[in-house]
C-alpha cells in the first residue's frame, strides 16, 4: 500500500477479455472435415498446411471465415439483409473468439475486358477526378474520362404541375462520357473469319457451313437458311447478290416457316454470336472451343488504338501527359509522375493516389500498368493486387485469411510477401494462411497439418506446433519439407522447334526465341517477367494446340466430375444399351429426374433473410433419380450406385465384365493419373478444393489431341 495515497499499488488481476486470445472450432464438419477441434492463437501467423484436398480451405475458408461473415451480415437490419446474400451456418458444434475476417482468395479476377488493374483497385477512379479538375482542355467531370461511361444525349417533353396547373416543358439530358464509341471500351475490335464458317464455293444445298455441329438434315440450323425463302439454296455463295450476302450474314430475325413450323430466321454473323460468342468458352466441348478460337480474331480497336477513350478524354492532359498515358506507364513511373504535381487543391487526392501507387511498388507490382486487363494478370498477381486496399489499413484486431499467397511467385518474390504477412501480423491482427511452399511455412508462429490424405482420407488435423516439431513429426508434409528436386542425367532431345519471333505482348521486347518440339520445356522467371505473355500471347491457338491456363473451373451444385469431364456421356450410352432405353433417362438434368426435387436430391426451403434450408428430398431420398429409372441396372449397379462410386471402384468396375466401357476407362484412367481416385463421381464441383480443380483440368485438357500442350503453373494448389 502506498503511504502517499493510501491505495493499493499492487498490479490489478487480469482482466476477463484478456482470456479471450484463442479462437476455439469444435465438431467442426464441412465438407470432408471428421469432427475436428482446434485452439488457434489470436495475433499471431498460423500457417495450414496438407496434401491437396486435405480439408485446409474447408476449415479455414468454409468454416472460420464464413461463419465470422455470417455473424457480421446478421448485424444489419433486415431490411439490408434482403439484400444480401443469404450465408448457411457451416456445419460445426462451437465457434468461439472469431473476430471480423478479411479474406484474400486466390480466385483469378474478372475477365471482363473493361475490367484493368486501374479499376479494380480503384487508382483509375482517383485519375479520372484528377484529369477532370487540372486536364486541359477541360472536358467535363471525372466520367468524361471513363471508358466504363458512355456519352448520353437526349431530349423530349416532361410534364410540369405548379399549383393546379399542368403544363409540358421541353427538357434536355446530355452526359459526357469518355467510352470510344468503336470497341465501347473494350479495347479491341472482334472479328469473325467467314472462313472458318463456310466454304463459299459451295452452296447450302452441297453442304457449304463447316460449322461444328450443323448438319444438312438439321431444320433448326442449315434447313432454316435453305428454306427460309430469303436464299438460293442451290446457288454457290460466292454468287450471292449484294441483298442475299446481307440477308445471310446479318438479315434481321424475321418470322419463317420451315415444314410447317414457325422458326426465326436471322443472319449468319448474330446467329453464331448467340449461338457461341455468349458462351462461357471453358465450358465448351474441346472441339467446339477449338472452333470459336479459329473462327473468331480481335485487333486493336482502329479509333482509340487500345486506349477504350474517346477523343476528347485522350487530349485532355496534365503537363502533357493524358490519362491514356497515364494508365499506359509502368506503376512505378506513375507514382513518379504524381509526385511531381503540388496543386494544393486537390492535395488530399494526390496523397490517396500516391499511397496506392506507392502500395504496388512496395507489394512487388510496379511493373504494371493500369490499363493491364485484370484477366491477364496471373494467379499471384491477382491475389497482390487484391492485397493493396488491406496495407494502409489502420484495422487492428482483424483476422486475415489467405489462400496461397505464394501462388506464382518466383521464390526471389517469396520475401517480399512473406514481410508484409509479418506486417500484418505485427500490427496485431490475427493471420491465417493456407499453404503449401516451404519458405512461407518457415515465418509461421503456428503450424496446424491436415491429412493425412486427401478426401475422405483426409479431414483430420494431423499436427499442431512448431515448424520444428513438424519436420520430426513424421507426417507427409514432415516428411516433405527438406526435399530437393534432382536434375535428371541425360534429357530427351527435340524434334524441332517452335520459332517465335518479334514478340511484344504486354512487356515484352521485341524477343526471339526457339521452342523445342517434342520435350518438356520449362519457362521460368519472376512474377510478372513476361512467362505467361510469350506463350499464350505468341503461340497461337491453332489446331494442335491445346492450352490449360489457370482459369478456375465454373459449376454449381449440379455439376460434378463426371459431368465436367464427360464421363456421363459413356456411362448414360452404356446403361441404355444394356437395357434397351434412352440415354436421357440417366441423366439428373433431364428425362430422369426426380420430379419432386428436379434432380437436385434436395429440396430448398426459403426462408428470406433466414438461411435457406436444404432437406434431402422424400421421394427419390437424395438418389436424384426416378425409382423408374433405378430399376435399370448395368453389372449389377444402378446409376446413383455408380455415381457414389470413388474414380477408383468405377475404374475397375468399367475396365472389366458386363459394365466394360472403353471409353469410360480411359477418362476415370486419367483421373486416377492426376491423384483424385478418391474422390466421387458425382461429388459437385463446389465441394472441391483449388487444388482438386486444377487437377480435374489437367485431366479433361489432357485428353485433347494436341502437338504442343501449354500448361501454365499446373501445380497450382498442390
Amino acid at each position: 500500500m502506498s503511504r502517499a495515497t493510501g491505495k493499493d499499488t499492487q498490479s490489478p488481476a487480469p482482466h476477463i477479455a484478456d482470456s479471450h486470445d484463442m479462437i476455439r472450432v469444435h465438431g467442426a464438419r464441412e465438407n470432408n472435415l471428421k469432427d475436428v477441434s482446434i485452439e488457434l492463437p489470436k495475433r499471431r501467423l498460423t500457417v495450414f498446411t496438407g496434401v491437396s484436398g486435405s480439408g485446409k480451405s474447408s476449415l479455414v475458408f468454409d468454416t472460420i471465415a464464413a461463419e465470422s461473415q455470417r455473424l457480421i451480415n446478421e448485424t444489419y437490419p433486415a431490411f439490408v439483409q434482403g439484400f444480401m446474400a443469404n450465408l448457411a451456418r457451416p456445419e460445426v458444434d462451437v465457434l468461439d473468439g472469431l473476430t471480423t475476417v478479411i479474406s484474400v482468395d486466390q480466385q483469378r479476377m474478372g475477365a471482363d475486358p473493361r475490367s484493368t488493374v486501374g479499376t479494380a483497385t480503384d487508382a483509375n477512379a482517383m485519375l479520372r477526378i484528377l484529369f477532370s479538375r487540372l486536364g486541359k482542355p477541360h472536358i467535363g467531370p471525372p466520367g468524361a474520362y471513363s471508358f466504363n461511361t458512355a456519352s448520353v444525349k437526349a431530349s423530349g417533353a416532361i410534364t410540369v404541375q405548379r399549383g393546379d396547373k399542368t403544363k409540358a416543358e421541353k427538357a434536355t439530358f446530355e452526359r459526357t462520357g469518355g467510352m470510344c464509341t468503336r470497341c465501347e471500351g473494350r479495347g479491341k475490335v472482334s472479328d469473325i473469319d467467314l472462313t472458318q464458317l463456310y466454304d463459299d464455293s459451295k452452296s447450302i444445298a452441297e453442304g457449304a457451313f463447316t460449322i461444328p455441329g450443323w448438319k444438312s438434315d438439321s431444320q433448326w440450323t442449315v434447313g432454316l437458311y435453305a428454306q427460309s425463302g430469303f436464299l438460293d439454296p442451290n446457288k454457290p455463295i460466292r454468287r450471292f447478290t449484294k441483298k442475299e450476302m446481307h440477308d445471310f450474314l446479318y438479315g434481321e430475325p424475321t418470322k419463317v416457316k420451315v415444314n410447317g413450323i414457325n422458326l426465326t430466321y436471322e443472319g449468319l454473323i448474330p446467329k453464331i454470336q448467340k449461338s457461341f460468342l455468349s458462351k462461357d468458352k471453358e465450358a465448351m466441348q474441346p472441339h467446339i472451343r477449338a472452333f470459336v478460337e479459329r473462327a473468331v480474331t480481335f485487333t486493336v480497336c482502329p479509333e482509340c488504338d487500345g486506349t477504350r477513350l474517346s477523343e476528347g478524354a485522350r487530349n485532355s492532359k496534365i503537363k502533357k501527359i493524358s490519362i491514356a498515358d497515364a494508365c499506359a506507364m509502368e506503376i512505378r513511373d506513375l507514382a513518379e509522375w504524381v509526385r511531381g504535381l503540388t496543386e494544393p487543391s486537390v492535395a488530399p487526392l494526390l496523397t490517396a493516389l500516391q499511397q496506392t501507387l506507392d502500395s504496388f511498388v512496395e507489394i512487388g507490382l510496379g511493373y504494371l500498368a493500369l490499363d493491364r486487363s485484370s484477366g491477364s494478370l496471373s494467379g499471384g498477381e491477382a491475389q497482390r493486387v487484391k492485397m493493396i486496399r488491406h496495407l494502409g489499413s489502420s484495422l487492428t484486431d482483424v483476422t486475415y485469411v489467405f489462400d496461397e499467397p505464394t501462388i506464382g511467385l518466383h521464390p526471389h518474390d517469396i520475401q517480399r510477401m512473406n514481410n508484409l504477412l509479418i506486417r500484418l501480423r505485427d500490427k496485431g491482427n490475427t493471420v491465417l494462411v493456407v499453404e503449401h511452399k516451404p519458405e512461407a511455412i518457415a515465418i509461421a508462429d503456428h503450424v496446424v497439418d491436415l491429412g493425412p490424405g486427401a478426401g475422405t482420407a483426409g479431414g483430420t488435423v494431423c499436427f499442431e506446433g512448431t515448424l520444428d516439431a513438424l519436420r520430426a513429426s513424421g507426417t507427409v508434409t514432415g516428411r516433405h519439407l527438406d526435399d530437393r528436386a534432382a536434375l535428371k542425367d541425360t534429357v530427351r532431345k527435340s524434334t524441332g522447334a517452335l520459332e517465335i519471333r518479334g514478340a511484344s505482348a504486354n512487356n515484352l521486347q521485341d524477343v526471339d526465341v526457339d521452342i523445342p518440339l517434342g520435350v518438356l520445356t520449362v519457362v521460368t522467371g519472376v512474377a510478372g517477367s513476361g512467362k505467361s505473355s510469350l506463350i499464350h500471347g505468341s503461340i497461337p491457338a491453332a489446331e494442335g494446340v491445346v492450352s490449360v491456363d489457370q482459369s478456375p473451373i465454373r459449376g454449381s451444385r449440379r455439376s460434378n466430375p463426371a459431368t465436367y469431364t464427360g464421363l456421363l456421356d459413356p456411362i448414360r450410352k452404356a446403361f441404355a444399351k444394356a437395357n434397351g432405353v434412352k440415354p436421357a433417362l440417366f441423366s439428373a438434368n433431364s428425362e430422369g429426374a426426380c420430379p419432386t426435387c428436379n434432380g437436385a436430391g434436395v429440396i430448398y426451403t426459403d426462408l428470406a433473410i433466414m438461411q435457406s434450408v436444404a432437406t434431402p428430398c422424400e421421394d427419390c431420398e437424395g438418389k436424384r433419380f426416378q425409382a423408374s429409372v433405378l430399376e435399370y441396372h448395368l453389372g449389377g449397379r444402378d446409376i446413383s450406385e455408380v455415381l457414389g462410386m470413388s474414380v477408383t471402384d468405377a475404374e475397375e468396375f468399367f475396365g472389366s465384365g458386363d459394365a466394360r466401357t472403353p471409353a469410360a476407362h480411359a477418362i476415370l484412367s486419367r483421373l486416377a493419373d492426376v491423384g483424385l481416385g478418391y474422390l466421387t463421381l458425382g461429388q459437385p464441383l463446389t465441394t472441391l478444393s483449388g487444388g482438386e480443380r486444377q487437377r480435374l483440368k489437367l485431366a479433361t485438357h489432357m485428353a485433347d489431341k494436341g502437338g504442343v500442350y501449354i500448361l501454365d503453373e499446373p501445380t497450382t494448389g498442390l
